[in-house]
């Protein structure tokens, strides 16, 4: 007879509110202490993940993590700490470490929270909190078929593994203008690397689906297939010759290109003049054509949220539009180092929106014709201060608008202020497993460094 489970009972809800009354008590404690501001950050973490390879078992891990942050602020002096243990006598010290650090810290005429007035006060069901209830056996089965999926053809060699994961976590943002933000969120994955070929032909490849919901996951055997058919298709590769060609990165390869611009708009490297974008907010930086939307609001998006790190209200609005960089990416910190406000961007960017202006994969292939497709790339060569752009790459060699052949070993270089000009197509084969939503990405030309 098999055991019946009693169904789970969702109390996220109530540890919440826990952890809110937490933060309460937290910043009351700050204000006895002689703190002018204060802020409290609480998170719990819930989670399942299960490794398999070659038909066994590797790991099965459970997890469950807490934290809390105390941030005080005495003026302009700022001090944090931070701990796991609720104790009382815990609590007491961390506040009081925190508040001893900033005793002893120079002012800084930028700290200090938000505006009061910036503060979210409404906060729209986003659609982020899908539990699964998900059993070590269960997930060991999804595992097991993932892989076997992908080891079904014979020119698979060997299993880097296959994982299932699912994770749910809960976290409060609390600070002294009376802010309460409660924000709930689950995650889970599913995903396969193999390899294939045998020594130094061998090629490494794989899939992955990850999803708010379960069932935004793929079918496990289904990403196992698709696994195995890309590290298969990697086999032989060839280089090319050194010189200057179009470049298409696909869709998940595009992604670090718009992260470049993340980077370069962000207010940490714009007020440290480490930025290669310095002074270009309202200035052409793309294509006329081309534009990027921030969409904090958008229902069951991996990045949704109704208020920043900071508990700032966020917005729908524009990045780049028309080709033109209309702001920075901005936390009240970072904004008063430059005589500005807020963009509700700390702690990061909310579903970013690349928009489409070409057709899928197939149509972008044929439009360029000959060159390369880049599906993999490597290293950290890229200078955010001068825009120096030089990766390791792999990915296929595009002739006649279809794929010839796999290449491997070569770099491509350029500089990111001459890449983001001469984009001439963005796809509308949106990758969604990313907050940064965006299609394969044409570059008219950059550098291919292979075979001499």
């Amino acid at each position: 007879m098999n055991a019946i489970t009693a169904p789970r009972i969702d109390d996220s809800q109530a540890r919440l509110e826990k952890l809110a009354e937490l933060s309460r008590h937290l910043l009351a404690k700050a204000r006895a202490q002689g703190a002018s501001q204060a802020e409290v950050s609480c998170s719990e973490e819930t989670g399942l993940n299960v490794n398999v390879r070659m038909g066994e078992v590797e790991t099965v891990e459970s997890t469950r993590d807490r934290g809390i942050g105390v941030t005080v602020y005495f003026g302009k002096r700022k001090g944090s700490a931070s701990t796991a243990d609720l104790r009382e006598e815990s609590l007491e010290a961390t506040v009081a470490q925190a508040c001893a650090i900033a005793r002893y810290t120079e002012d800084d005429d930028a700290s200090g929270l938000a505006d009061a007035g910036l503060m979210a006060t409404e906060f729209p069901d986003l659609d982020t909190w899908h539990p699964w209830p998900l059993e070590a056996d269960e997930a060991i089965d999804m595992a097991m078929a993932c892989e076997a999926a992908g080891r079904a053809d014979a020119r698979i060699a060997n299993s880097d593994g296959a994982s299932v994961g699912s994770g749910e976590s809960l976290s409060v943002y609390a600070n002294s203008h009376g802010f309460i933000g409660r924000e709930r969120e689950t995650q889970h994955s599913l995903g396969c690397a193999f390899i294939a070929g045998q020594g130094d032909g061998m090629q490494r490849d794989g899939w992955y689906t990850i999803g708010l919901s379960r069932d935004e996951l793929e079918d496990p055997a289904a990403v196992g297939r698709r696994g195995a058919e890309r590290t298969i298709a990697r086999l032989q590769p060839r280089n090319v010759a050194t010189g200057e060609y179009p470049v298409l990165f696909s869709a998940e390869m595009a992604r670090s290109l718009i992260g470049h611009l993340l980077g370069a708009v962000s207010g940490g490297a714009l007020y440290r003049r480490a930025s290669f974008l310095l002074d270009q907010a309202g200035k052409q930086i793309f294509p006329d054509w081309f534009s990027i939307e921030e969409l904090p609001h958008l229902r069951r998006g991996l990045r949704s949220a109704a208020f920043d790190a900071e508990g700032v209200a966020t917005r729908r609005s524009s990045l780049v539009e028309n080709g033109v960089l209309q702001r920075y990416l901005l936390g009240s910190y970072s904004a008063r180092k430059l005589g500005l406000q807020t963009t509700a961007n700390a702690g990061g960017v909310h579903n970013l929106q690349v928009k489409a202006n070409a057709g899928d994969l197939d149509s972008l292939l044929s439009g360029m014709g000959r060159g390369l497709l880049v599906t993999e790339l490597m290293g950290q060569g890229v200078n955010g201060v001068t825009g120096d752009y030089s990766r390791g790459a792999g990915g296929f060699w595009i002739e006649n608008g279809e794929i010839a052949y796999p290449v491997d070993g070569i770099t491509v270089a350029g500089n990111l202020k001459n890449v983001f000009t001469d984009i001439q197509a963005v796809g509308s084969d949106v990758d969604p497993r990313s907050h940064v939503r965006t299609g394969s990405i044409l570059v008219g030309r950059m550098t291919v460094a292979g075979a001499e």
